[in-house]
């Protein structure tokens, strides 16, 4: 979404299968963009396969591991979903008598618009800006982080979430996003290829 990084309450690292996400979290924390790193995800529906331990505390020993001190970040453990991933933080938050009023999201590039829409939808009225690890597209797949991933793996994973910004807003998951029409041909040419393990 090409946002640009502003001093807030909270940096929130939605976990995943992608641990890279979990080095920008902290290299946001690092440089001081806000006082407060909550980690959320526990095992959805791709690392469910892949772990056994949460996504959250998983990516909270890598963000310790880089100097972010551990009474500096939080844990939400149980999460399954984007929508959850936001209710569960939320909830975390409020039972320590917080409501911040400004958010740093951190997520995988390809996710951060579905992220921006789920977040607004179920958190709204706050000021939000969301980022994910600085890559080109071939870089990031050079990189994904889990070895029984292919780079046509991630790619099918994106088909899915780019139809799930199109079919979320009427489920009542997130806000809706406008879609340009060419976005959406690669999409369909992208399915047609076989590009389609991930959909809905």
């Amino acid at each position: 979404m090409n946002h640009d990084l502003q001093k807030s309450d909270v940096i929130v690292v939605l976990c995943s299968h992608d641990t890279i996400v979990a080095e920008r979290g902290a290299q946001v924390f690092l440089e001081g963009w806000a006082p407060l790193l909550v980690f959320t995800g526990g095992l959805g529906t791709i690392t469910r396969h892949l772990w056994s331990d949460p996504e959250a505390e998983r990516f909270a020993r890598i963000a310790v591991g880089l100097g972010v001190p551990e009474d500096r970040i939080l844990i939400e453990n149980r999460a399954t979903n984007t929508g959850e991933n936001v209710a569960f933080t939320r909830e975390l938050l409020a039972a320590r008598g917080l409501d911040p009023g400004s958010f740093i999201l951190v997520q995988k590039p390809y996710m951060e618009r579905r992220t921006f829409a789920t977040f607004s939808k179920v958190w709204p009225g706050k000021s939000v800006r969301v980022t994910s690890p600085q890559l080109s597209m071939s870089d990031y797949l050079d990189r994904y982080s889990h070895g029984s991933l292919s780079a046509d793996d991630v790619v099918s994973i994106m088909v899915g979430d780019l139809q799930r910004i199109r079919e979320y807003p009427a489920r009542g998951f997130q806000i809706p996003q406008d879609i340009p029409d060419d976005v959406w041909d690669a999409y369909n040419e992208l399915v047609g290829a076989g590009y389609d393990r991930h959909r809905l």
